[in-house]
C-alpha cells in the first residue's frame, strides 16, 4: 500500500512513433495527391465512365477526414510511454 510513491514513473509521449501518426500521415498524403487530381487531371471520360461522379474528389474527402481524426486523437489522447531510469536517479 505504501508502494505508491516507488511505483510512480516517468512517462513521455509516444511523438512520432505512435501508429496513429503514422497512419494519419499517409493517409493525409493519399487524400491531398487524390484531391489534386481530381480537381485538375480528371477528364470527362473518367467521369462518365463512373456515372457522371468524380470518384477521386470524393475519396480525397473521406481520406482527408480520416486523417484528420487519425490526428486529432494523437493530439487529444496522446501514448504514454514509461521512461526507465538510470541507477543514478533511482531514489535510495
Amino acid at each position: 500500500m505504501a508502494e505508491t510513491s516507488e511505483t510512480a514513473e516517468k512517462t513521455t509521449t509516444a511523438g512520432a512513433f505512435d501508429i496513429r501518426t503514422i497512419i494519419g500521415g499517409l493517409m493525409g498524403i493519399y487524400g491531398v495527391i487524390l484531391l489534386v487530381m481530381g480537381l485538375w487531371f480528371t477528364d470527362a471520360s473518367e467521369i462518365d465512365r463512373a456515372d457522371g461522379i468524380n470518384l477521386n474528389t470524393r475519396v480525397s474527402i473521406g481520406l482527408l477526414v480520416f486523417a484528420a481524426i487519425m490526428l486529432a486523437w494523437v493530439f487529444l489522447r496522446p501514448l504514454r510511454v514509461p521512461v526507465e531510469q538510470d541507477d543514478s536517479e533511482r531514489p535510495e
